[in-house]
């Protein structure tokens, strides 16, 4: 029996009275800590709140893929054609520093170039540009602005617990499932607290090995679907630099995937899972991982990764001046559920906040060309 696949209504997600009042409490915290971050951050530069230390900016190109089935060929990938696309590898963390410090939650921030029709980002619309923000999990630990609230205050706060051993591991874990004891034990936040557990599980691996996750659900045109951005098996069994091991030496991650992508040529599939069952994929609990029984991802992209060169000092400038966006998409990609609605106008401040500080050009570029183009 085929599947029927959930087709996007707006009650698919729920509306929070307070809504406006958490993201604006998250707002003013959120630059906070980026204008604090230049000195306290330890590079000089003003760093982001989350996902603060990448690992590499790659040259990529995007094949939409031709033959799809309706339910699939939605949107961007309606029509088969190749995009230029830029890859940005990061830590999860909003910290600096060396990779063993750091945990093994990382990132793929993908943008893709000369995709037609405006995006969801007021102030530009116009760009060309679409955004996967990615994270190397199928879960997220956090599923309503109010929990986030206390949730990134113990993210930051996060060196300062745990230099104090096993005492401040334990209040670390207790301010979390309590909400730092805001929470009605009724309420308090264990199933958030599980999905942070298992994404600090995450085994370190070289980060072309690791599949990488929207977090939440998004519209697929008709319908909703969670993105996936996967190693292609054949490229996957190629990679030489395979486990890695944060405390050999301070840096790690950046390493490996430098001298990979300098001998050999790389790719992912880009996979849509598409939503069959609310009650079972649920697009406001982001702690709930969508079966693959119900509904297994299904390849609509190819995402290529070109031999290159990424060693250089400027591919760090350059990485470090571009943003990316969930909502930077078009509307038939649209980002659903409240923490997802909560990280449009978090971001976008975010960015603001850290280019001003930087003394950085807030522009987004047109292709990859303009951002690999030589200075001056």
């Amino acid at each position: 029996m085929a599947a029927q696949f959930v087709r996007y209504t707006p009650d698919v997600e729920d509306d929070d009275p307070d809504f406006d009042r958490h993201v604006q409490t998250v707002i003013e915290k959120t630059e906070n800590y980026i204008t604090d971050s230049v000195e306290a951050g330890g590079t000089g530069q003003a760093l982001r709140d989350a996902h603060a230390k990448g690992y590499g900016l790659i040259r990529a190109e995007v094949e939409i893929l031709g033959g799809l089935p309706t339910e699939y060929a939605q949107g961007i990938y309606a029509t088969p054609r190749t995009h230029d696309a830029l890859i940005r590898f990061s830590n999860g963390s909003p910290h600096a520093g060396a990779d063993a410090r750091l945990g093994a939650a990382t990132g793929l921030a993908l943008k893709l170039f000369g995709v037609p029709g405006p995006t969801l980002l007021d102030d530009e619309p116009d760009t060309g540009t679409f955004d996967y923000a990615n994270i190397n999990g199928p879960v997220f630990f956090c599923n309503t602005v109010e929990h986030y609230l206390f949730i990134q205050e113990l993210f930051l706060d996060a060196p300062a617990y745990f230099s104090q051993g096993r005492p401040g591991a334990h209040r670390f874990f207790t301010e979390f499932v309590t909400g730092k004891g805001t929470l009605d034990r009724d309420d308090w936040a264990w199933d958030e607290f599980l999905a942070f557990l298992r994404l600090s599980r995450t085994k370190p691996l070289n980060v072309l090995l690791s599949s990488y996750w929207t977090m939440g659900a998004v519209r697929h045109g008709d319908y909703i679907a969670k993105v996936r951005i996967t190693p292609d098996p054949q490229c996957a069994a190629a990679v030489v630099r395979r486990d890695i091991d944060p405390a050999s030496a301070p840096e790690v991650f950046r390493p490996a995937l430098e001298a990979e992508l300098r001998e050999r040529p790389y790719a992912f599939d880009i996979q849509v899972q598409l939503c069959t069952d609310l009650a079972r994929m649920p697009v406001e609990d982001t702690t709930v991982e969508w079966p693959e029984r119900l509904s297994p991802p299904v390849t609509v992209a190819r995402l290529r990764l070109p031999r290159q060169d990424i060693s250089g000092p400027e591919n760090l400038d350059r990485m470090d001046s571009l943003s990316f966006n969930p909502w930077r998409v078009t509307a038939e990609h649209a980002p659903l559920g409240n923490i997802m609605r909560a990280r449009k106008e978090v971001y976008r401040q975010s960015s603001i906040q850290r280019h001003k500080l930087n003394r950085q050009p807030r522009t987004e570029p047109r292709s990859a060309d303009e951002v690999f183009a030589p200075p001056g």
